[in-house]
């Protein structure tokens, strides 16, 4: 059910569960309220193709470097390996990183920062959501399928 809000300035919002739906000054505007943990703005862009199954991401490309949106289901161990430097930030789930030998396990809003041709893997048993910088601006390619 939704509750209407009044603000002072003639500023409304009829609040509902999925929906925000704001007027100011008799312009209205609908704000998801993030039931997903990635907007159509990010499942817009294109599609990352990953050696992994259950794991998808969406790749934002820069001149020098690549932002992936991951979404990775409970898969298990991703097996050691190394790239240019890497930084991430856990939305939602947890993720165990062992780097350099060392594990640590990563919940929402925890940073990490894997150095360049650092040897590492991943271990992911809960269903996980994050963004990572690479600095190699092709880690991954545009999936074609």
């Amino acid at each position: 059910m939704g509750a209407k809000i009044e603000f002072i300035g003639l500023l409304g919002a009829l609040f509902c569960r999925e929906l925000i739906n704001i007027y100011y000054l008799g312009v209205s505007l609908t704000l998801n309220t993030m039931d997903e943990v990635f907007s159509d703005l990010i499942t817009s862009l294109p599609e990352a193709d990953l050696p992994f199954k259950g794991i998808r991401a969406w790749l934002s490309q820069g001149r020098d470097h690549q932002i992936i949106f991951f979404e990775i289901e409970p898969i298990g161990k991703v097996p050691e390996h190394a790239h240019g430097a890497q930084w991430g930030v856990v939305l939602e789930g947890e993720l165990t990183l062992t780097i350099n030998g060392i594990s640590g396990t990563y919940r929402k809003g925890d940073r990490y920062y894997i150095p360049a041709g650092m040897i590492h893997s991943a271990e992911c048993l809960v269903k996980t959501y994050a963004i990572d910088f690479f600095a190699d601006k092709d880690r991954y390619r545009v999936k074609t399928e």
